[in-house]
């Protein structure tokens, strides 16, 4: 048996493909449009991971899929947590657990999925403004 890939729906492409590969870095393995089931299948990975993938599914008509939280969330090594964390900051991302700890961090993408982020290897010692920022929303 192997992993092939996480799916998510998403309700709005370019706002989750600006938010998963412009913010998060991941990268845009292939596209699969369906006309007859009218939706888009986008799979992505982090650079150097591609067997570990995430597909995006695009449902050409609105649905509903209410919180993403009851999904879980996906989870992602970095290499530097407060880097990560900084980068996603500057460009608009709200960081809902800060890396208080220097292991781990949690944001969510325009579709309320939630996103761990996790240090590689041993914790960074804790440091400010992480060691004081409180949560924000639900993580």
């Amino acid at each position: 048996m192997k992993y092939l890939h996480t799916m998510v729906r998403v309700t709005d492409l370019d706002a989750s493909l600006e938010f998963y590969c412009d913010k998060l870095g991941l990268v845009e393995l292939g596209r699969f449009e369906n006309e007859g089931g009218r939706f888009t299948l986008v799979f992505l990975a982090a650079p150097g991971n591609e067997s570990a993938q995430v597909e995006l599914t695009y449902n050409w008509d609105p649905e509903d899929y209410g919180s993403g939280r009851n999904f879980g969330h996906l989870a992602y090594e970095v290499d530097d947590i407060y880097e990560t964390c900084q980068r996603l900051m500057d460009k608009g991302v709200t960081i809902n657990r800060p890396p208080r700890d220097g292991h781990m961090a949690f944001v969510r993408s325009p579709d309320d999925i939630s996103i761990e982020l996790l240090q590689k290897g041993t914790s960074l010692p804790p440091r400010e403004p992480w060691q004081s920022m409180p949560n924000t929303g639900e993580w």
